[in-house]
């Protein structure tokens, strides 16, 4: 059985604010530390529970934040990019399931510490056929392109409602923090959320072996994103982008019939938009 962990980092164990989550702030070497922790009690859990194989994904700013040489050795590390499929490359790897570790709420979530839906200078709302989507959803469409399971996730009490509500109340949570505005809550120290990620991680691998994880989350074909942008400019250089259709106000939608090309026309218009 082989397990993809795809990390993030604004939902890891004790973050609140963004300096702690960017290269260059005198917070982040410590946060690096935290987010390996995390994903380690992730790769225990899963193994516990009889994985054969864990991929790790870091899928956080550009993809160079975990620390290797701490990461628990029995898991290989993809780090770096652009890669194919960024935040969750590796998942077309004959992947049996799927784990979200220190993911977020989407853009405009209340009470989600550092909501956003990839780009906080960007991005203002994604919907994908008129529904509203985060990072969590969208990584988790992609996933259900090659009919894996996202089998758990970890992050602040909106995030583990937002997964329960695209994936079902079948997927494992745990709950590090408790937000209560969008730069405070109130979090569990790494003792406690080591142990909490590494059970739910273990349960989720478990339900996963005996055939009661989630279905694959599948968007219905064809497929209509919409992206609103932050400002009208970025909207409309998004827009050059072929066969994209420029929208009321700051939106810009695109039209296919895979999830795959969806992904990346939702990427391709954000680089378009810097």
């Amino acid at each position: 059985m082989k397990i993809l962990i795809a990390a993030d980092m604004e939902g890891i164990t004790g973050v609140v604010n963004w300096d702690q989550v960017y290269p260059g702030q005198p917070e982040y070497p410590r946060f690096q530390k935290l987010m390996t922790g995390d994903v380690n009690a992730a790769v225990r859990g899963a193994f516990a529970a009889g994985a054969d194989s864990v991929i790790v994904t870091d899928g956080h700013n550009t993809g160079r934040n975990i620390l290797i040489e701490e990461l628990d050795p029995r898991a290989v590390l993809i780090s770096g990019s652009p890669s194919r499929l960024s935040m969750i490359h590796g998942v077309d790897e004959n992947v049996d399931g799927v784990m979200f570790i220190g993911y977020h709420g989407r853009m405009g979530a209340a009470n989600a510490i550092l909501d956003h839906t990839w780009s906080d200078e960007r991005v203002s709302g994604l919907w994908i056929n008129d529904r509203a989507f985060g990072e969590s959803g969208l990584n988790g469409a992609v996933c259900g392109h090659f009919d894996v399971p996202v089998i758990m996730a970890s992050g602040d009490q909106t995030l583990c409602a937002e997964v329960r509500e695209f994936f079902g109340n079948e997927i494992g949570t745990a709950q590090v923090k408790k937000a209560v505005s969008r730069m405070s809550a109130e979090c569990l120290p790494p003792f406690e959320t080591a142990k909490l990620i590494e059970g739910v991680a273990q349960h989720a691998v478990k339900n996963l072996r005996e055939g009661k994880a989630p279905k694959p989350f599948k968007v219905s074909t064809p497929i209509h994103m919409e992206i609103e942008f932050i400002q009208s400019e970025m909207a409309d250089k998004a827009a050059l982008m072929p066969n994209t259709q420029r929208g009321a106000d700051r939106r810009v939608a695109y039209n296919a019939d895979d999830m795959i090309t969806i992904y990346q026309a939702f990427r391709t218009m954000l680089a378009l938009a810097r």
